[in-house]
């Protein structure tokens, strides 16, 4: 009798690029939590780091673009990439970073959600 049950489940693998919300409402974390919830492997690219909460957004801080770059490679390099989303990018120069990593990368898949502004209309950009 054949088993119902898969032998091989594939979970996709979704890295999310973004900034860091302290708040938990949106950024990195929001997207990390709709992914495992869709039933996916989150993974994470930080781009900013925001001071942030229900009220507000207090302060921003960009990450550095080898860090940026360096974390987009580990994660290509080891773990695989299906899917990209991304969200905030808070500079051309972070833009340009991320993009050149993508291609380099060959990423395929990638679904762009600029963020601009937070909803209290604080600017995440420059």
């Amino acid at each position: 009798m054949k088993s119902l049950t898969p032998t091989s489940i594939q979970i996709p693998k979704v890295l999310t690029i973004a900034g860091s919300d302290s708040g938990g409402g949106a950024g990195i974390q929001a997207d990390l939590k709709v992914i495992t919830a869709l039933g996916g492997y989150g993974m994470s690219v930080i781009t900013a780091i925001t001071a942030q909460n229900t009220l507000g957004v207090i302060r921003t801080q960009d990450i550095d673009l080898d860090v940026v770059e360096a974390q987009i490679d580990a994660v290509f390099m080891d773990i695989g990439v299906d899917i990209v989303k991304i969200g905030m990018l808070a500079s051309p120069e972070i833009v340009h970073t991320v993009a050149s990593a993508l291609k380099r990368h060959g990423a395929k898949r990638i679904i762009l959600d600029p963020v601009l502004r937070a909803t209290s209309g604080a600017s995440l950009g420059r």
